[in-house]
């Protein structure tokens, strides 16, 4: 049995642009996950599909798991030879118990890493405009846990906080606002001292009210906002509206949810972030080649035959010049053959392996790509395609009413990815997502699968790359917007005319 090692890891505030390299790497080669409550869902989206996943839970008030119940699982797991990945929010050391975690493991021969998170209480602040520190106002800044056991006063030096010329920060304090404010101004701070509560900072969620320690407490009262949050209290609260620039983003406020395959949702989910939006990626579908393809073998045997090779998405194009890779298929005896593509982005594809399309239609679906053929093919064409099991019918319907022979050949299937963390049913009841991208028809067909129960999509609104994807959602009843042309940069556009109405 291999050695089994747990690593602690802080997973930040939520965005997961904050998560470190390091950190990032090591979820995606995780074997097992025990990940809290607070870790944000963009972060749990890269956890790898068939990694155990356990959920510890903890929310103000509520355990899902009891601590010495975490610590036994990530000791046993490890014991078992698994490579452990324990997810805490913000910094695992911070007021995260890992302190604990790390010293149960180390009593008991476990090996373990601390892979430090970027705290809340220096990014949240900072996504709200607020500078912790600052040359004119501050000076210092000073952590406190505010959470306190049930009927149990807090223990806290308000004198030593008061005499203080800085930021004080106290983290997991929401419902012991009023007994903080209170302990502050009988320690003789001025009541017009300026704090600030900011909750679920670096989300779409993120709100902030800012007044002073006298009046916070009453602001508050009139402009609730759900934990998890933090207080601050010092005069770099006054900064707020001026320095604040996540808000100033065109889609900040939206929690988008990218369904797009793994490895080609990249490019969408990087330009909605760069527009504000929160993205998780959750590809609906899995691209699995298919082994054992006789009918592939028997077409990559004599390519020479064929005098076009059509491809319906990027995955074909991976698929197929992967497998010339394995069976050491020499690119040149490519030679002569001309290509067609569905659209740019699977010509940009064909691209990076030196093959400049013959052929790519002004609209990017099938029909059109099947129009277009229809003008070019005659009875000396040999037509290979190599696509998805189920592709769409029209292609080749179309392409039997030309002269030319055809193979249509799939070389993989989709299937619906697996989520262990995934509880996509809670999220829509919730009204948590904003919109959900389609970039083809059985990316909607397996969201939809992914999200069990649910029966009603009337509240989402899908964001669809075309008239077919569109048609798919609508079957169920999303809420669609369709972009101008189908590609990656069309679709973003088609989000920001949409918000900006």
């Amino acid at each position: 049995m291999s050695k089994g090692k747990v690593w602690l890891i802080g997973a930040g505030p939520g965005d997961p642009g904050l998560l470190t390299v390091k950190a990032k790497e090591i979820i995606e080669n995780a074997e097992v996950v025990v990940y809290d409550a607070l870790a944000g869902q963009g972060i749990l989206a890269m956890i790898p599909g068939d990694a155990e996943c356990i959920n510890a839970g903890k929310h103000a008030g509520m355990h899902i798991l009891p601590q010495h119940e975490t610590n036994r699982i990530i000791c046993e797991k490890a014991l078992e030879g698994k490579q452990v990945v324990r997810i805490k929010g913000g910094d695992p050391y911070l007021f995260g118990r890992g302190g604990e975690e790390a010293e149960y493991l180390l009593e008991r021969g476990v090996e373990f890493e601390v892979v430090p998170g970027v705290t809340s209480s220096i990014a949240v602040p900072a996504y709200n405009g607020i500078p912790v520190t600052h040359r004119d106002f501050a000076s210092s800044i000073t952590l406190i846990t505010a959470h306190k056991k049930k009927d149990a006063p807090l223990d806290i030096n308000f004198k030593a906080l008061a005499d203080l010329d800085g930021t004080i920060v106290f983290m997991m304090g929401l419902t012991a606002l009023p007994e903080v404010m209170k302990g502050l101004l009988d320690a003789g701070m001025n009541p017009d001292m300026p704090a600030a509560v900011l909750s679920r900072g670096t989300t779409s969620d993120q709100r902030r009210v800012v007044a002073t320690i006298s009046t916070l407490e009453a602001k508050l009262a009139e402009n609730p906002v759900p934990t998890p949050a933090i207080i601050v209290v010092g005069r770099v609260c006054n900064l707020n509206d001026k320095l604040c620039w996540i808000e100033k983003k065109p889609l900040f406020g939206n929690k988008i949810i990218v369904t797009r395959p793994k490895t080609r949702s990249g490019k969408l989910a990087h330009k909605l972030r760069s527009m504000g939006a929160e993205v998780v990626e959750i590809p609906s579908i899995e691209l699995i080649p298919i082994s054992d393809n006789k009918d592939f073998t028997d077409s990559l045997s004599h390519l020479s035959d064929y005098t076009w090779i059509v491809f319906t998405s990027p995955a074909g194009v991976k698929v197929f010049f992967e497998r010339l890779r394995k069976d050491a298929i020499d690119v040149r005896t490519l030679a002569g053959i001309k290509f067609a593509a569905i659209g740019s982005g699977t010509a940009k594809d064909l691209a990076e392996h030196g093959i400049v399309c013959d052929l790519v239609p002004e609209v990017f679906d099938n029909e059109h790509l099947a129009k277009e053929l229809k003008k070019v093919l005659t009875d000396k064409d040999n037509v290979l395609i190599p696509r998805a099991t189920i592709g769409n019918p029209i292609l080749t319907e179309e392409l039997a009413l030309t002269p030319a022979k055809f193979a249509d050949i799939p070389v993989y299937d989709t299937e619906t990815a697996k989520y262990d963390w995934l509880d996509l049913d809670s999220l829509l009841a919730k009204g948590e997502i904003d919109m959900v991208t389609f970039t083809s028809a059985s990316t909607v067909h397996n969201f939809v699968k992914l999200a069990k129960e649910t029966k009603d999509f009337s509240t989402v609104l899908g964001v669809c790359i075309g008239r077919q994807t569109e048609e798919a959602a609508k079957e169920y009843g999303f809420k669609t917007i369709t972009a101008a042309k189908a590609t990656i940069d069309s679709m973003c556009q088609c989000v920001l005319d949409y918000v900006g109405k």
